[in-house]
């Protein structure tokens, strides 16, 4: 979706993955969850370098993207969820550790990548968007949508300690965490 947007608006792609591990932007590797450890502060300075003094816009991309990039160069924050069914489902097909596919699981039940957004860049710049069964396509027309100030940004668009609940499925992901 993130190569997609970049396309749509000339814009450049970073993409924090690619460069924690390209570039070796990282403190080591975390055996547990199998994954690297970034290098949050090496990977700051390296965004820096990859948008400061340039011209046009840039696409950040990765779940850590507000710790890493600074809050006085970001126009709007898109933070993307996804039903944890669904997303437990995607993360275990991309070949996930066990652990890795609970935390992100986590996280998403819990809004931790929208509060994160929110607290570093405020309210009025972060856009949700319930990316949930849509195609790539789909989502990067609604954020240019966004974008062009054809559809509104907003926060509080999906519940899913809520939704869980309702569906009486709460009590069963939380003894998985």
């Amino acid at each position: 979706m993130a190569r997609l947007l970049a396309s749509r608006t000339d814009a450049e792609l970073i993409s924090l993955g690619d460069l924690v591990k390209n570039e070796g932007l990282h403190l080591g590797m975390d055996r547990r969850r199998d994954t690297l450890i970034a290098d949050l502060e090496r990977l700051s300075q390296r965004v820096r370098e990859m948008i400061d003094g340039k011209p046009g816009n840039a696409v950040v991309e990765g779940h850590y993207a507000a710790e890493v990039v600074s809050p006085s160069g970001v126009r709007l924050v898109f933070v993307l969820r996804r039903d944890p069914s669904e997303l437990k489902s995607v993360l275990t097909c991309r070949g996930y550790g066990k652990e890795k596919v609970r935390e992100n699981s986590a996280a998403e039940i819990l809004d931790v990548c929208l509060y994160d957004a929110v607290k570093r860049c405020g309210v009025g710049r972060v856009c949700e968007i319930d990316a949930t069964g849509r195609k790539a396509e789909d989502v990067a027309e609604e954020i240019l949508l966004v974008l062009e100030g054809k559809r509104e940004c907003r926060v509080g668009v999906v519940d899913w300690l809520g939704r869980l609940e309702a569906k009486g499925e709460l009590d069963r992901y939380l003894r998985e965490f």
